[in-house]
């Protein structure tokens, strides 16, 4: 993914900033159009991911409608020119606000979470003398295998309807005259690398399927959701997912009904490894049991490890650079790993919190003040996790295809 030009230029770019290689993210959106224009699958992007405008142009262009859990995005994915035929609208707290947003766009769908809820877009759609297609999301107590503040699915969490509501929410609707029922929802997790957590969903969709059928309830839309992980310790192995395997095990278990379509809503896979936020180290401190080296980017640019304890490889790049200058090759490959050239680190920020940490032991070569480092598949969660804690500058970003 860098070579000893690219380094070479990052060494004169201000830091800390957020890289993305443009070639990554279209290779990525090429694959997943390949494998999903197969069976006819609908991909909305999910926003929340990475809200960049250069990102969501290119996105946009591939042809994926947008997943949205806020007015905010709802009105950046309008303003990168997606059509509003392919938007929905996700989020188990929408306020009226943000309601009367999505109803002004005429957006594709609302994905519903309560009986109140609908109550309430309801209510706000008769005021606008319009009508509301939504999509019930249904909690499927479907477990993802994944953290525990990033499963959606099971029953404790705060996300979708209990199957044991669907009789009163379908008894409802029929009063619920501005809403239009088009399809069910389901969205069990996020990071999740165990396939077979997937094929377990498709087998509830299909149970749950039967029940809307006996009650003689036709669903035209099947939204499955995203959540498929990627590989944040080995990158540059496997910086593409295997999308073909991910939508065959869909179009094999999934039970269609004539005339039903699919929906995905895949943010992380499509983003993740195309983006790397860039540091310098300030300084070396040497401690007793550990040394830390402190960069100028902290937990207000990358807040992942500090919020999940996030695993993101770290590599110095300046080491890299010395590697491929003595091999004369520009290409970087690999540093030497054996124990005796490396050093164990504390990679910290710089911010005013003991959270503020990249990764404790950090295998590194030795490092010094100066030195760039690369916080690799930042691409999902970064950047649009930002904040100006500390009133630390917001982070800037570098694309690929402009240096």
């Amino acid at each position: 993914m860098f070579n000893s030009t690219i380094v070479s230029k990052f060494n004169s770019i201000p830091t800390p900033f957020y890289y993305y290689d443009m070639d990554v993210l279209k290779q990525t959106l090429n694959l997943l159009k390949k494998e999903s224009d197969k069976y006819g699958f609908i991909v909305h992007y999910a926003t929340k991911a990475n809200a960049n405008n250069k990102i969501l142009d290119i996105i946009r262009s591939y042809g994926l409608g947008a997943d949205c859990v806020s007015g905010n995005e709802i009105k950046k994915a309008i303003e990168c020119k997606f059509n509003p035929n392919h938007i929905v609208f996700a989020g188990v707290g929408k306020s009226d606000v943000e309601i009367n947003i999505a109803l002004d766009h005429s957006i594709f769908c609302f994905n519903c979470e309560s009986l109140q809820e609908m109550e309430v877009i309801n209510e706000l759609a008769k005021a606008k003398g319009t009508t509301a297609s939504i999509a019930l999301r249904i909690n499927p107590n479907v477990n993802a295998n994944t953290h525990k503040y990033i499963t959606t699915g099971l029953e404790e969490n705060k996300f979708g309807i209990n199957l044991w509501e669907l009789d009163n929410v379908i008894a409802a609707l029929k009063d619920l005259k501005n809403l239009k029922l088009i399809g069910l929802h389901f969205h069990i997790g996020s990071q999740i690398t165990d396939i077979n957590s997937f094929k377990t969903l498709c087998m509830r969709v299909n149970e749950i399927q039967s029940w809307f059928v006996s009650h003689k309830i036709t669903i035209e839309n099947i939204n499955v959701g995203g959540g498929w992980g990627v590989d944040y310790h080995e990158p540059d192995k496997n910086r593409y997912l295997d999308f073909a395997a991910y939508f065959k095990l869909y179009n094999d278990f999934l039970e269609l009904r004539p005339g039903q379509k699919v929906h995905f809503e895949l943010g992380r896979a499509v983003v993740a490894q195309c983006g790397t936020l860039i540091s310098r180290v300030l300084y070396i401190k040497k401690g007793v049991n550990t040394n830390f080296a402190i960069l100028d980017a902290g937990m207000t640019e990358l807040m992942r490890p500090a919020l999940y304890q996030a695993y993101h490889k770290i590599e110095n790049l300046s080491k890299y650079q010395v590697a491929s200058i003595k091999s004369q090759d520009s290409a970087v490959s690999e540093l030497p790993t054996t124990d005796s050239l490396l050093i164990k680190y504390d990679v910290v920020g710089p911010i005013c919190e003991s959270s503020d940490c990249f990764g404790k032991a950090v295998n590194l070569p030795e490092t010094f003040r100066g030195d760039i480092i690369a916080l690799r598949t930042a691409g999902a969660y970064g950047e649009v996790m930002s904040s100006a804690y500390n009133l630390r500058d917001r982070v800037k970003s570098v694309y690929s295809d402009e240096i």
